[in-house]
């Protein structure tokens, strides 16, 4: 327990510097999209996209950490990669950023849950990136890269929601919930929540010592 606190505090530590950046920029970019009068579709195809592409990563680095510290067969691979990517992904770019939009009251407010409302897009991407990383399981994904990805994603579901204007109150919580909505979910996907499955007897082995990533098959 010990050893899975230290890591959620060294995770939170290595993501917040990205994540305060990305959500700074974040909030520029939607009052530049607000005041240049972007249409919504824009915002729509931009949240669908990103989510998609964090959905995918988040489903490589999840199921590869699982992988690399468990000898886990199929389906405690799939469960484990399609609730650390569609789950938590769900939770960080629709979930927190729709509880934000309540709050503030803003006019087109809408869940957007994707794997649901896009099925056929969002659940074959899950599956792909967890069979993918079966066999070939990595987790070396810059941070930056994965926490913008999903800063974007939360902004973007934000933009869609957002009037013809923007009040004060909105410029200053926008990046507060964009903050919330990446850092927990990004640290839990990419390295907590795979751990939480894995027996302390395999964990406590280096990867390396688990056989090469070509002997790891689901």
């Amino acid at each position: 327990m010990a050893d899975k606190l230290k890591t959620i505090v060294i995770e939170i530590r290595e993501h917040a510097p990205f994540t305060m950046f990305g959500a700074i920029t974040g909030i520029v970019l939607m009052v530049a999209m607000v005041y240049s009068h972007v249409p919504r579709q824009a915002s729509q195809l931009l949240f669908e996209s990103s989510h998609a592409l964090h959905v995918l990563l988040s489903a490589l680095v999840t199921t590869g950490m699982y992988r690399l510290h468990s000898r886990g067969r199929l389906l405690p691979t799939l469960l484990v990669g399609y609730l650390g990517s569609v789950g938590l992904a769900t939770l960080s770019d629709s979930v927190i950023p729709y509880i934000g939009e309540l709050l503030l009251k803003m006019p087109r407010t809408q869940a957007h849950i994707e794997f649901i409302e896009q099925w056929w897009l969002i659940n074959p991407l899950a599956v792909a990136g967890i069979l993918i990383a079966c066999r070939w399981p990595r987790t070396k994904f810059p941070h930056a890269g994965h926490v913008l990805l999903s800063t974007y994603a939360s902004l973007f579901h934000m933009t869609m929601a957002v009037g013809e204007s923007l009040n004060l109150l909105t410029i200053i919580l926008v990046p507060v919930f964009l903050f919330m909505a990446v850092l927990i979910p990004c640290c839990m996907s990419d390295i907590v929540f795979p751990l939480l499955f894995v027996k302390e007897s395999s964990a406590s082995h280096p990867p390396g010592k688990q056989g090469s990533s070509h002997e790891q098959k689901c």
